[in-house]
């Protein structure tokens, strides 16, 4: 990087913060570690649980890059929410690489469980959702809490990234079609009324006609509330760049993604249209040219649709919680009006 780009001042690696502060000049001062200028609105903040990731699956640079899994201790994540709740925070978003593998390394088991659990007893936290999840070896105590916690948004972004047996192995994922499946039934049982968003990858080395088909059964068959797709691309570093051969030509991948979401938006919409006629309970995030802009807890920000609400504007509404009925859908965002 120091040859590609040299008009930077300064390089610092990921957990390089007092070569930084040094750098900089600043002393550092342990008080303002878990203190958050935020980026978003303020009524929702992400919540980054861990750091690096310990998995090799073939396809992805990011062990290379962020290094291997480093768990945020609980209290300073604890103190850190508990900051961001005084300051009006209603929302926190759990990410990480992977945030099942949490508390792995300085606890000797996996934490997520524990963790949501002093996370939902902070006053003033109201939703608390779980992003970037791993299959393998899922940790079944944050779905009994989730289906038992108020708090706790029933919703899960799990990628799964195919359902064949031959993909999943050369992605290195370290699971099968079968206990994929066993896992997305196991969710929708523990937690009725669960919302799924995930990933799929098309194209990546393996996936013949007959392996494509399998996932757009599969895809068919569970419905996830929310899927997005990607084509396969060789990245530099990763072990399939180094060990698979990309034999599928671009046009066939787009053409497999565009299927593939074409299947996904008549399951979307469909998902969507189900609500017409219900009232949920929403969070506004914000009013642009005469429309509220609002989730309800199985929306995430950013990622998944909105649900639009025209009235004047209310400065009191913005950030606050509201109930809603639902009065119409597309296969991304719905209609509503107060009530």
């Amino acid at each position: 990087l120091m040859e590609e780009i040299p008009q930077v001042d300064r390089y610092f690696g990921a957990y390089d913060l007092d070569s930084m502060l040094k750098y900089l000049g600043v002393k550092k001062d342990s008080e303002l570690l878990t203190r958050r200028l935020l980026t978003t609105p303020k009524h929702y903040a992400y919540l980054k649980i861990s750091e690096g990731c310990d998995r090799q699956c073939s396809y992805c640079a990011i062990p290379g890059i962020r290094g291997p899994h480093v768990s945020v201790p609980m209290e300073e994540l604890l103190r850190e929410a508990q900051f961001l709740a005084s300051i009006g925070v209603k929302e926190l978003i759990l990410i990480a690489q992977d945030t099942t593998y949490y508390g792995l390394d300085i606890y000797r088991k996996r934490a997520l469980a524990p963790l949501i659990e002093k996370l939902q007893e902070i006053p003033g936290i109201e939703w608390i959702r779980i992003h970037y999840s791993y299959p393998t070896s899922f940790p079944e105590d944050v779905l009994d809490l989730m289906a038992n916690s108020p708090k706790v948004c029933k919703y899960m972004d799990i990628p799964l990234q195919h359902s064949s047996d031959k993909v999943l192995a050369a992605m290195r994922r370290n699971i099968d079609g079968k206990q994929t499946r066993a896992l997305v039934e196991k969710m929708r049982e523990k937690v009725p009324g669960i919302v799924l968003r995930t990933t799929m990858i098309v194209g990546h080395p393996g996936e013949g006609k007959r392996e494509f088909e399998e996932l757009l059964d599969f895809v068919q068959e569970y419905k996830f509330e929310r899927l997005g797709a990607f084509t396969y691309s060789e990245e530099e570093g990763t072990w399939g760049a180094a060990n698979l051969k990309d034999t599928i030509s671009a046009k066939v991948k787009q053409e497999r993604l565009e299927e593939l979401m074409e299947l996904q938006s008549d399951i979307s919409w469909k998902f969507n249209d189900s609500r017409v006629g219900s009232v949920e309970r929403v969070l506004v995030d914000s009013y642009s040219d005469g429309v509220y802009v609002a989730r309800t807890s199985k929306e995430s920000p950013e990622v998944d649709g909105e649900l639009l609400i025209k009235g004047d504007f209310n400065p009191e509404l913005v950030g606050k919680f509201a109930s809603v009925l639902i009065t119409g859908a597309d296969e991304y965002d719905l209609m509503g009006d107060f009530i």
